[in-house]
């Protein structure tokens, strides 16, 4: 079992705790092609860790593979001080990981709270036939369930719309709702892929305001995927910067900021 240390206290001056996940040397190829190469860092408790990179650099591979969906040719996973065997996605959701889309993944001809239910499958455990009696432990369930959807509700402010189905909304209030699904699952770790992706301003800084909320009421620990730098500075206190399958650069936003390679990664400077 591996040491997950002691807290941290960033450049920045702000503590998070010891080592949730960390990924050792993740090689993932598909064919010839490498997607990720001999790549390692860290993700600790309480924090809100950025993955950056251009197109194609092979974060959206990485997110797969901490959820499940891919399983890397090399390297190791630990997750909570132990190592993690090869899973399956929905395996690796009762860990305690859940995780948003870039292309959102909602059932467009339900309601936003039935939506918002299907968060909650990991944690139910009656079996069919008590669930279509719906009495003693399956009623039980299900009014514990409906609490924990309905306090996400109010927390994201989809009250208004809780009955919508989820087709009628526009975008942003969807990715606002598939924020919440995954809420439903009391995630230890969260995993956000590009939630900023395809919103105006304002939306931005609506989803903004919630994950920072998520991150301190919640004491949710949060690693997101998002292409708007602005962003990215604003909310993470430490981020991981990858181009063409490989780690670039590993810090604080002030540090990555000042990164040469990092800047000449996203300024397209030639690479040797």
């Amino acid at each position: 079992m591996k040491d997950s240390g002691a807290p941290y206290v960033t450049a920045d001056g702000r503590q998070i705790g010891k080592v949730l996940m960390d990924m050792r040397g993740i090689t993932l190829r598909f064919g010839g092609v490498e997607a990720i190469k001999d790549i390692s860092f860290d993700i600790r408790e309480g924090e809100i860790r950025a993955m950056i990179g251009p197109n194609g650099a092979g974060k959206s591979s990485m997110l797969n593979v901490i959820s499940g969906f891919y399983h890397p040719q090399e390297g190791e996973v630990w997750f909570r001080g132990e190592k993690r065997p090869p899973m399956k996605p929905f395996q690796v959701a009762r860990l305690g990981i859940a995780r948003t889309f870039q292309n959102i993944a909602l059932f467009d001809g339900m309601s936003v709270l039935d939506n918002i239910m299907t968060g909650r499958l990991t944690h139910m455990k009656t079996g069919l036939l008590a669930q279509m009696v719906w009495k003693g432990p399956a009623e039980r369930e299900e009014v514990e369930n409906r609490a924990v959807v309905e306090r996400i509700i109010d927390f994201l402010e989809i009250q208004a719309i809780r009955k919508t189905p989820v087709g009628r909304l526009p975008y942003g209030l969807k990715k606002r709702v598939e924020l919440a699904r995954a809420l439903a699952a009391e995630p230890k770790l969260l995993l956000l892929d590009e939630p900023m992706a395809g919103m105006n301003v304002e939306e931005k800084e609506d989803m903004s305001r919630f994950i920072l909320d998520v991150n301190d009421e919640f004491g949710t620990t949060i690693a997101l995927i998002e292409h708007d730098m602005g962003v990215v500075m604003d909310l993470s206190d430490r981020v991981v910067v990858m181009d063409y399958g490989r780690k670039i650069g590993d810090g604080t936003p002030h540090e990555v900021r000042n990164n040469q390679e990092v800047i000449d990664a996203y300024l397209g400077v030639a690479h040797d």
